[in-house]
């Protein structure tokens, strides 16, 4: 049976900086979380000339949750003060937990601004259960070679970056399970991903336009199916080439107290996160 769609929400241009723009379908004004997803933003497509100068976020921090990069064209490079430094090109993925708090900054490579091209990206913020939210940071990169095929059948293009599914297990680890499975479907072709009852399981649609459950979805939409209802099934018909990104995982039922860049479970806990920054706790990191 058919999964039941609760919201189909539009990512919204939001400004991260004067000169960036994100696509940011969740949080949104019609629903805030799916605990462990807190936050969902699309880079969109954005062409760089050979030989464009440096545009990277400088250093911020992070504390209580995993922001987690997969990178659809280009190649960006991410450094943190827990000493990873590491090009991240399209096709993979990476993960960051900030856990006790991290600085990080992050933008296109050298190597990929000498070179020019298109740069695009989906940046989404994994909560993690109070427990850990304490503990040191940690860094994983995860190359799309490493991610095995699923749904395989004629005009389906899909691996499993995490989780487990259909025998086959995905190379991310995660504090709680989340089953994430990305690629793209030709227009014309079918497929259907079977979510965990209980689970939030959400379908974000990166561009194209695809059915889903019986309605159309377009690019820069994110789906978010009722946990609460019984069926599992999610069947996809593509209208057009869709590219997609599929999340389907275990609830995280505590509190959430999101704000700036931390992710914690009260006011006073962020207010602390804060306050420890300011105060130069969170370290050093050159740009």
């Amino acid at each position: 049976m058919e999964k039941k769609i609760l919201h189909v929400l539009e990512g919204r241009e939001k400004h991260i900086t004067d000169t960036e723009v994100v696509r940011q379908s969740l949080p949104t004004m019609q629903f805030r979380f799916a605990s462990p997803f807190i936050v969902v933003h699309h880079m969109p497509a954005k062409y760089f000339a050979p030989g464009s100068p440096e545009d990277r976020l400088h250093p911020h921090p992070h504390r209580g949750f995993a922001p987690v990069t997969f990178m659809l064209q280009g190649q960006g490079f991410h450094r943190d003060n827990a000493g990873n430094a590491m090009t991240v090109t399209g096709g993979d993925v990476q993960w960051m937990f900030a856990g006790k708090g991290i600085l990080h900054s992050e933008g296109p490579s050298p190597e990929f601004l000498e070179k020019g091209g298109n740069y695009e990206l989906l940046q989404l913020w994994f909560n993690v259960p109070a427990a850990h939210k304490g503990e040191n940071p940690w860094y994983q990169y995860i190359k799309g070679a490493e991610m095995p095929a699923v749904a395989v059948k004629e005009g389906v293009h899909l691996t499993l970056v995490g989780g487990d599914y259909e025998g086959k297990k995905g190379p991310l680890k995660n504090y709680t399970p989340i089953t994430a499975i990305w690629g793209k479907v030709d227009a014309g072709s079918q497929v259907t991903l079977t979510a965990t009852l209980g689970y939030w399981t959400l379908l974000y649609v990166v561009d194209g336009k695809i059915n889903v459950n019986g309605t159309d979805v377009t690019g820069y939409h994110l789906v978010v199916f009722d946990k609460e209802d019984t069926a599992s099934d999610i069947h996809m018909t593509a209208v057009e080439n869709t590219r997609l990104l599929y999340l389907c995982a275990e609830p995280i039922d505590e509190p959430v107290a999101a704000k700036d860049n931390f992710v914690m479970n009260t006011a006073e806990e962020v207010d602390q996160a804060i306050a420890d920054y300011k105060n130069g706790l969170f370290g050093t990191l050159e740009k």
